[in-house]
């Protein structure tokens, strides 16, 4: 009886819409911090594409602070507008400072990001 009564209850969906971590900007939370309002998503959204390219260029100095530095501010700018995968590569580069595998990680995440922003923008 127990099996039957859970069967037919409704689905735990009161959180509101899933968040879209599969693509490499949950658009949902970046509609939350954003309150919907989509001019200051695409503002938002080249602000951070443009902080990603120049953390990726102190990355690439070879300077062990710079980097640390620069992914430490992706990581936090990645997460504030929902680009989940690039925040978790530089986590792991600023982690693992000078790691060529996380600095490539985070380079392709990045260009990736990237590129999901420029197809919004058109």
């Amino acid at each position: 009886m127990a099996a039957v009564s859970i069967a037919f209850e409704a689905p735990d969906n009161s959180n509101g819409p899933c968040p879209s971590k599969g693509r490499p900007i949950d658009l949902v939370h970046l509609a939350k911090q954003t309150m919907g309002d989509k001019a200051l998503e695409v503002e938002v959204l080249k602000i951070f594409a443009r902080q990603a390219r120049a953390c990726l260029q102190e990355v690439s100095s070879g300077d062990a602070k710079k980097m640390q530095a620069a992914a430490h501010r992706l990581k936090g700018a990645a997460s504030a507008v929902g680009a989940f995968q690039v925040s978790d590569a530089a986590d792991m580069l600023e982690n693992n400072c000078g790691d060529a595998a996380c600095m490539a990680a985070v380079a392709a995440a990045v260009v990736e990001a990237e590129n999901f922003i420029l197809k919004l923008s058109r």
